[in-house]
C-alpha cells in the first residue's frame, strides 16, 4: 500500500510539543478509569470498549467487567453467555467475541501477557493498527500515535488538510508523519491522551469547535482562515438499508421464549425474542403461531420501536402473546436461517436480567 505525504505535516513538531505541554500541565478532569492503572490488559479491554461506544457509556461497563474478569485467563475461561451478559447494551457484539478469541491466543501462545511487539498484537483477533498503537504507547510507552478519529479531526484542522480521513491510507499517512515527532515512555501515551481529549472536549466534531479555548489555536490554519468546520472530509456513508421485523413477546405462565440467533451474521449468536423479518398485523400473527403448533390466550400490542445498527435500520413491531401450556413448546423457525429450525428457550423472568443477554435492538419490549 503506497502511503501518501500527510501536506502540512511541518507544524506536526510544534503541534506536538504544544498538545505535550497542556497535557502535562494541566488537571485530568475526564475522570476515566482505565487511566489510573493503564496495564496492558486494561489498556485492550477500554479501549475495545470505546470503539464507537463514548467514554461516558463505557465507565460502568469497563468497572464491572474488570470486577468479574480481572485478567486475561480469566477472559479467555469464560462462559459464552456470561461474557455477552457482561457486554448487553455496548453493542458491536463481536467485539466481545473477539475478546475472547484473543485472550485464549495469548493463553495459549504468549503465557497469558499481551505481547510487546506491534507486529504480535495485530496478529490478535479484534486488534487493528490503533488498539496495537494505544496498548503499544500507553501500557508500553512505545512512540506510537494512536489515530483514532479525534486524532484524524484535530490533525486535518490544524493542517487544513481536504485529504479523505475515511481511507486507511491517510490515517496510515498522519501515522508517517507523526512517527519522528512521537516521544517514548509515560510521554508517548500523554501526547495519545492530548490528542484524544482535545478532540474530545474542545475541537468537536458537530458543531463549532471551542477555539477559544483551544491551547494549539495559534497553530491552526484552518482557524487562522475561518474554516474550522470545513475539516475534516470523509467518504459520505451509504444510506442504510431499512427492514420491517415483528417482536413476539410469547409468555407461557411464568415463563417468556427466547432463542438463540444464528452463528454467523447480524448479533451473531445472541439471545433474541422470537421475530419474523416482516411487519404483521394480529390476525396475522395468530395464524402464524397457530401455524406453529401453538395455541393462543390473548395478543395485545406493544409500542413500536426503531432500532439503528450501522448499515441496517429496523422498523420493530410488537406484540405480547399468552399461550397456553405444553410439556414440549412447540419449534419456531429461526427467520434468519429457516433451515435450520431451533427449540424456544422458556426462562423465567428473573433470568432475563440475570443470566442471558438480550440485544439493545429487541430491549424496547419488556415482559409484563
Amino acid at each position: 500500500m503506497k502511503i501518501l505525504p500527510w501536506e502540512g505535516s511541518s507544524v506536526f513538531p510544534a503541534l506536538c510539543a504544544a498538545l505535550l505541554t497542556w497535557r502535562t500541565s494541566a488537571p485530568d478532569t475526564r475522570d476515566l478509569p482505565w487511566r489510573d492503572e493503564p496495564t496492558p490488559y486494561h489498556v485492550w479491554i477500554s479501549e475495545i470498549m470505546l470503539q464507537q461506544t463514548r467514554a461516558a457509556v463505557v465507565r460502568g461497563y469497563y468497572l464491572r467487567f474488570l470486577d468479574a474478569l480481572p485478567s486475561v485467563r480469566a477472559l479467555a475461561a469464560v462462559d459464552d453467555d456470561a461474557l455477552m451478559k457482561l457486554w448487553q447494551g455496548l453493542g458491536y457484539y463481536s467485539r466481545a467475541r473477539n475478546l475472547k478469541r484473543a485472550a485464549e491466543v495469548i493463553v495459549r501462545e504468549h503465557e497469558g501477557q499481551l505481547p510487546k511487539d506491534f507486529d504480535a498484537l495485530l496478529a490478535l483477533p479484534g486488534i487493528g493498527r490503533y488498539t496495537a498503537s494505544a496498548i503499544s504507547s500507553f501500557a508500553y510507552g512505545e512512540p506510537r500515535p494512536a489515530v483514532d478519529g479525534n486524532f484524524l479531526r484535530v490533525a486535518a484542522r490544524i493542517t487544513a488538510n481536504a485529504i479523505d480521513i475515511a481511507k486507511d491510507t491517510s490515517k496510515r499517512a498522519l501515522e508517517s508523519a507523526l512517527a519522528t515527532s512521537y516521544p517514548s515512555g509515560r510521554e508517548a501515551g500523554l501526547l495519545n491522551e492530548a490528542f484524544m481529549d482535545l478532540g474530545a472536549t474542545i475541537c468537536l466534531p458537530n458543531g463549532a469547535p471551542l477555539c477559544h479555548t483551544c491551547p494549539v489555536a495559534q497553530l491552526c490554519l484552518a482557524h487562522d482562515r475561518g474554516t474550522e468546520q470545513n475539516y475534516p472530509v470523509k467518504t459520505a456513508l451509504k444510506a442504510r438499508r431499512k427492514e420491517k421485523r415483528t417482536v413476539l413477546l410469547l409468555s407461557c405462565g411464568e415463563k417468556i421464549a427466547i432463542r438463540k440467533r444464528p452463528a454467523r451474521g447480524l448479533l451473531a449468536g445472541l439471545w433474541e425474542y422470537p421475530n419474523i423479518d416482516k411487519k404483521l398485523n394480529k390476525r396475522a400473527v395468530r395464524e402464524h403461531l397457530e401455524e406453529k403448533g401453538f395455541h393462543i390466550l390473548d395478543i395485545a400490542p406493544l409500542p413500536s420501536a426503531r432500532h439503528i445498527f450501522s448499515h441496517i435500520e429496523w422498523d420493530l413491531t410488537g406484540w405480547a402473546v399468552t399461550v397456553a401450556d405444553t410439556n414440549e413448546p412447540p419449534l419456531m423457525a429461526a427467520e434468519d436461517n429457516d433451515a435450520a429450525p431451533s427449540a424456544l428457550l422458556w426462562v423465567r423472568r428473573a433470568e432475563l436480567a440475570d443470566t442471558y443477554s438480550i440485544p439493545t435492538a429487541f430491549g424496547y419490549f419488556t415482559p409484563r
